[in-house]
């Protein structure tokens, strides 16, 4: 006997017994869950190969050491806002004098958080449940992003290049919130204490645009927060090769400048 038949054999005897108004009590349920997710949205997809748009060269660069600091740059405390604008100053002196200083890229370090995020060289995000995976081409560089997850113990949270980010989605917005950044990475060379909070909100303007509204936040340091906004066009004909950091062609001179043993 299937379960037709089954069915149908229990209705009957509640009619007989009971009599017609009794057919609804054992009549079969509808599947558990069977419309549950009717209503749900997916997720934006955000997996792919992004650049950054448009191109954070200058028309007339020849280096991404010629890159600025997004917006009006920091809105820092003193003395860090002088020290900073002393330091940039002579950064631009020595590169325009062909006598750049050394950086965390010339001493092949990874960028950190959020420099990783300004995609200098195109980036490949990889989305897959319960975490965001960010692959930067340059210095072959990799940020995980944990969704839904808590942050660990201030005591348990180690300093790292990329700190700990957890993020959720906020409607068809992805944020992000990262702590943990160790003090001596430094997106432009900016300062920063061991309470500096970054929070991203990533969402797609087009089905080949991405927005990250960026926002770092650090009491002591920054007067406001310091906020600016990228945005990444998707490139699906671009592979990211392999980049392996090689310096040997770098040298650090005694005075903290870099110049190329081209030979």
């Amino acid at each position: 006997m299937n379960f037709r038949h089954v069915a149908g054999f229990a209705v009957a005897s509640a009619l007989a017994l009971y009599g017609p108004g009794a057919a609804a009590m054992v009549s079969p349920a509808a599947p558990t869950g069977a419309n549950d997710t009717v209503n749900v949205k997916a997720e934006p997809n955000i997996t792919g190969v992004w650049e950054r748009y448009p191109s954070p060269f200058p028309e007339d660069s020849d280096g991404f050491d010629d890159v600025q600091p997004p917006g009006d740059g920091p809105d820092l405390e003193e003395p860090y806002a002088s020290q900073w604008k002393a330091q940039r100053a002579k950064r631009a002196a020595a590169l325009k004098a062909g006598t750049p200083l050394v950086d965390p890229s010339t001493q092949c370090l990874p960028e950190g958080m959020p420099t990783i995020m300004q995609a200098i060289y195109p980036i490949q995000i990889l989305q897959t449940p319960g975490q965001i995976t960010v692959l930067a081409e340059i210095f072959m560089q990799t940020r995980r992003i944990y969704l839904d997850t808590p942050f660990p113990k201030p005591d348990d949270l180690a300093p790292t290049y990329t700190g700990f980010s957890s993020a959720h989605w906020k409607g068809d917005t992805l944020v992000i919130e990262t702590r943990g950044v160790r003090e001596d990475v430094e997106f432009f060379e900016i300062p920063h204490s061991d309470a500096m909070t970054i929070t991203e909100h990533y969402r797609l303007i087009a089905d080949d645009m991405l927005q990250a509204d960026i926002s770092i936040k650090d009491p002591g340091y920054l007067k406001t927060p310091y906020n600016f906004t990228w945005v990444y066009k998707r490139n699906d004909n671009y592979q990211i090769p392999e980049y392996v950091c090689d310096n040997r062609l770098d040298v650090i001179n005694p005075d903290g400048t870099v110049s190329f043993d081209i030979q």
